[in-house]
């Protein structure tokens, strides 16, 4: 493998000191010839040359990268919000790393470290770690932090929060405006804030209507994959249609899952909506591309992810004051629900 090629390489084959390479390379006002000039620039370009941003943000103590920790880039949830953070770093000249904590907060814990062992000067993070000491030590040290998707306690966090408490009572109040009476709820494990609110939305709302809720929670010692959601949901379904007196809707934690559900249901030959209807979670692309199209409850994942981005540049440029953002969910009612009323 052929070595990158550096300033002093350039300074070699323009005869000429490796601190006017570097001078020129940096667009320094140190004079230079321009004839000099062209010749670096295109020794430069010929070779292929590429600065060692590192070194020389680690001299300048400055940096323009910014990181995102999301729990996985499988999702096309995450995927979105990534899309939008990115859309926001480009305009304003910043390079995003991406890491996966894959649903594991030892791993969550060590991206940290290294991010900011390579000067990351910003983190946006949905943090699934219950111990967040690191974090915020590390913030106390400096590190800008926005929070997103998973709620953050303590002070000096700017966050933007979802509604999922409002969004579970609204996607079960939805079946049960469309006559559904016996509603099933899956879930992944319900271990952290989004999942404990959209099952409490989902309780309380069955409660509120008199019925008996129905649910049915991943175990928390499963191994996470490229699949998991899918499968998850495609075993809980199988779960509640196994029941005595099945649902006749079914309600999913996020669109991934009711994905799986819906698979299952046709493993059964049960058709959806007229035997069983689905609502996922998450409103992704995906649900409108599936036969039937998936009715869900939309978080504005892109928008999330452009705010967080425009919300960390604020901050960086000590410009931002703290805020504490909740989405508001909307119901996006396609065609995987069934009105029973009508029968």
């Amino acid at each position: 493998m052929n070595k990158p090629v550096t300033i002093h390489d350039i300074a070699r084959m323009a005869n000429v000191s490796s601190a006017t390479v570097s001078r020129v390379l940096s667009n320094s006002n140190y004079p230079v010839s321009k004839e000099l000039k062209e010749k670096i620039q295109r020794i430069a370009k010929e070779s292929n040359y590429i600065p060692n941003m590192l070194g020389k943000q680690l001299k300048m103590n400055s940096s323009m990268t910014i990181a995102v920790i999301i729990p996985s880039i499988v999702n096309p949830f995450y995927s979105s919000v990534l899309f939008g953070v990115e859309e926001v770093a480009r305009q304003h000249s910043f390079t995003v790393i991406t890491c996966n904590s894959l649903q594991d907060p030892a791993l969550e814990d060590e991206y940290i470290r290294t991010l900011v062992e390579k000067q990351v000067k910003g983190l946006i993070i949905s943090s699934i770690s219950k111990d967040k000491g690191l974090l915020k030590s590390l913030m106390d040290r400096g590190l800008h932090v926005i929070a997103i998707d998973q709620k953050i306690e303590g002070e000096g966090i700017s966050q933007i929060e979802f509604d999922y408490h409002k969004g579970g009572a609204m996607a079960t109040r939805h079946l049960q405006a469309k006559g559904h009476r016996r509603i099933g709820y899956v879930t992944s494990k319900i271990d952290r804030p989004s999942r404990q609110s959209i099952c409490q939305g989902y309780l309380e709302a069955m409660q509120s209507a008199g019925l008996e809720p129905m649910v049915e929670e991943s175990p928390a010692d499963e191994v996470y994959n490229a699949v998991y959601e899918f499968d998850s949901g495609k075993r809980l379904a199988g779960k509640l249609m196994d029941r005595p007196n099945p649902p006749t809707a079914i309600f999913a934690c996020n669109d991934m899952m009711a994905f799986g559900v819906i698979n299952e249901l046709s493993r059964r030959e049960l058709q959806v909506p007229q035997d069983v209807s689905v609502v996922g979670f998450d409103g992704i692309d995906v649900g409108q591309m599936i036969h039937p199209p998936l009715t869900s409850i939309k978080q504005p994942d892109y928008e999330m992810g452009k705010l967080a981005c425009k919300m960390l540049m604020d901050m960086m440029g000590d410009a931002g004051p703290l805020f504490d953002i909740v989405l508001q969910p909307k119901l996006l009612e396609r065609k995987s629900v069934r009105d029973i009323t009508e029968d």
